[in-house]
């Protein structure tokens, strides 16, 4: 997009009267992020705090600050403890806290591009990563997602890249996307296509231990990650953020379809081959660290469009901060519910968004029969 974007312009685009003009001043946006930045804070410290070895949030503090070198007092705690903090624990939260914030800042600029309820989980982004990302095109390899780097996170790029095109050229209905082809049901059906894809190479496989691995990879987790792999999510996570925040005020244009962008003079194909690429990117290399952990990014847009309203420069920074929040919890209750077994954080996600997306999809319906009613 390349024509400039007025105020006006955004203001037409998130219409009065709509669920996302539904926002808090700037007043109540910085007491947001505020309130969110401490919850984080809280969130990351149980994160290292609470385990099968329960370490005093205290101490926690004191390991982490030793480590980073502002703490030179005589350590009171065991060697084995400063490890499960530093080395087990850390990296986990820390991913958990890349993804949860990754996942939630895709999904409302997926919205903005397909005009619909989206999300990589129900477009069939992650589905598409499946195949590919356990082994960087190797099937069936056993290697763990999180330690192969960039040879998994480009075939993960890839598939994402290639659903998302699929998603939108179904989408797409006399050369335009409307609403009604843009639902849900192309993603969930190239889902179920590409599920059955990678439920075929695993029960083909005659590599029973490395299959159950990579199974086990497909329900989305946290665990076995360790420093040398988080930078490349850490990386696509600040330029997606840092891509979007500037392009936010076109995105907010997309809301009001593809009509109204053409009719501003946007180059709006163009505009939408570029984010494309850059969604694919960031969801192809989180899915390819932590597998596919569902539903993240449908509920916390549509919770912070409740507080902050559909201005996508205001979903940007909420929704990166409450969906960290929210993994590290979910990550933190995996941990403790069924300990000393853990269950994978995606079944967690996905018991709650389930629910949440059928409430959604019966307001929206609610909705749509009272506008023909009226």
């Amino acid at each position: 997009m390349t024509a400039p974007v007025s105020d006006a312009d955004i203001g037409q685009a998130v219409k009065p009267g709509n669920q996302d003009d539904r926002r808090a001043g700037p007043a109540g946006l910085a007491v947001t992020l505020v309130v969110l930045t401490v919850l984080l804070v809280v969130s990351a410290t149980a994160g290292l705090a609470i385990g099968s070895v329960q370490v005093p949030p205290g101490q926690v503090w004191g390991i982490v600050t030793h480590a980073l070198g502002a703490d030179w007092s005589t350590p009171d705690w065991s060697n084995a403890r400063e490890t499960i903090v530093l080395d087990v624990r850390a990296p986990r939260v820390l991913l958990g806290g890349v993804a949860g914030a990754g996942l939630a800042v895709v999904a409302p600029h997926c919205r903005a591009l397909i005009q619909s309820l989206a999300e990589p989980y129900l477009l069939g982004v992650s589905s598409c990563v499946r195949p590919w990302a356990p082994s960087g095109g190797d099937r069936c390899s056993g290697v763990n997602p999180a330690r192969t780097g960039i040879a998994s996170s480009a075939a993960a790029f890839a598939g994402a890249l290639g659903a998302l095109l699929l998603v939108y050229a179904t989408a797409r209905t006399g050369g335009r996307i409307t609403s009604s082809s843009a639902g849900s049901c192309p993603g969930v059906a190239i889902a179920a296509v590409l599920t059955a894809v990678l439920d075929l190479l695993l029960l083909t496989t005659d590599r029973g231990n490395e299959a159950r691995q990579v199974l086990a990879w497909t329900l989305g987790g946290l665990g076995g990650v360790n420093w040398d792999t988080l930078w490349l999510p850490s990386a696509a996570l600040l330029l997606g953020i840092a891509v979007l925040m500037v392009q936010a005020r076109n995105l907010n244009l997309l809301l009001a379809g593809e009509e109204g962008s053409d009719h501003d003079g946007a180059g709006c194909g163009r505009f939408r081959a570029r984010m494309f690429v850059l969604l694919s990117l960031v969801t192809g290399i989180l899915v390819a660290a932590c597998g596919p952990i569902g539903f993240v990014g449908l509920m916390l847009p549509h919770i912070v469009r409740l507080i902050v309203g559909g201005d996508h420069r205001r979903v940007l920074p909420t929704a990166a901060l409450g969906g960290a929040v929210f993994l590290i919890w979910a990550d933190i209750a995996a941990r403790i519910v069924a300990a000393p077994m853990e269950i994978p954080v995606g079944v967690l996600t996905a018991l709650c968004g389930g629910p949440f997306f059928l409430w959604l999809m019966r307001r929206d319906a609610r909705r749509n029969t009272d506008r023909g009613g009226a």
